[in-house]
């Protein structure tokens, strides 16, 4: 167990050139102690590992040092052979070449892990697209794409949420897909913000480069900038009763609404709920949505707001066929 540890500190200081102690412990789920435990073994089994002082320090090989420490693990096969999501690659044109990685390192292996490969392929799929899906055409995608490679600045146009439009230039440092939606990150100012893709108009790559941040680690970004979006995203309440027939599709809408509460179902069979929306309008329209087969109990603003819709949808249509 521990051979195995060493060989994957070695491996990750290879890959990531510089890592602290506690980035190793947490990658490798053990403490720093340990960590540093290992460090001393790795020094006296003659890997020159040393370690750089300061606020920016940690472990480093020396430089030029390679390890032939390549044998791979049963497991470790099955994860590098695990499909991909077919439309992400799609959309960043890497389906071909994918698919050619693949081939290449399935032949690399020796023959008694080959057809194990084989059988992921055969028994998990990985499909990351809606049950309705819809393509979404991603007007700038590529010239995205480029700048983030090349480093350079972008002047874009882009569609706020509210439908206002506005161009600004950007220093791009990344793309990060949610579910099947692309995410363009990229830094204006001081400020590093997140633009859905899709709604970037369009993009002018600039003559002018710019230097990317070292310390950036766009993976570490974006879980905390999606653990900062669900903490402040508001919050409505609605307590009602669900018809049990529709229970099961309550969560299938494609809206922000969470279940918070749910309790037994009472002796005419319908199941108390408490729902938990970002706003009010949400709610409304959610909850239209399912007529007679949710019950709202509170607030009391939300019967009415849904009554006054209600009979608004019925004066329409009766104009219409009157």
């Amino acid at each position: 167990m521990r051979g195995d540890r060493l060989m994957s500190i070695v491996l990750l200081l290879q890959s990531y050139g510089r890592m602290s102690a506690k980035a190793l412990a947490e990658q490798l789920e053990v403490s720093e102690r340990t960590i540093h435990r290992d460090m001393e073994a790795l020094s006296g089994a003659g890997i020159p590992v040393y370690a750089e002082r300061g606020k920016n320090g940690g472990w480093r090989l020396m430089e030029d040092y390679q390890t032939k420490l390549t044998g791979l693990k049963e497991q470790e096969i099955r994860s590098l052979f695990v499909s991909p999501s077919a439309q992400l690659l799609e959309d960043l044109g890497l389906s071909r070449p994918s698919r050619a990685a693949r081939t290449k390192l399935m032949a690399s292996l020796p023959p008694a892990y080959r057809e194990q490969a084989k059988e992921v392929w055969r028994r998990i799929h990985i499909d990351t697209s809606t049950w309705r899906n819809q393509t979404v055409k991603i007007a700038a995608f590529a010239v995205l794409q480029e700048a983030i490679w090349k480093e350079n600045k972008l002047r874009i146009t882009y569609e706020r949420a509210d439908g206002k439009t506005n161009t600004r230039i950007v220093c791009p440092l990344g793309l990060a897909a949610k579910g099947h939606v692309w995410y363009f990150i990229a830094s204006h100012g001081e400020n590093i913000r997140n633009y859905r893709a899709s709604r970037i108009h369009s993009a002018q790559s600039l003559d002018e480069t710019f230097t990317r941040p070292d310390d950036f680690n766009l993976a570490q970004y974006w879980e905390a900038s999606t653990k900062s979006f669900i903490d402040n995203l508001p919050a409505y309440e609605v307590r009602a009763l669900a018809a049990p027939s529709i229970f099961p599709r309550l969560m299938f809408t494609g809206r922000f609404v969470k279940i918070a509460r749910k309790e037994a179902a009472g002796e005419d069979g319908w199941i108390p709920v408490t729902f938990s929306f970002n706003a009010e309008k949400e709610a409304l329209e959610y909850l239209l949505g399912f007529a007679d087969q949710i019950k709202v109990l509170e607030p009391r603003e939300m019967r009415k707001a849904l009554l006054k819709a209600a009979e608004a949808a019925v004066d329409f249509y009766r104009r219409e066929y009157d």
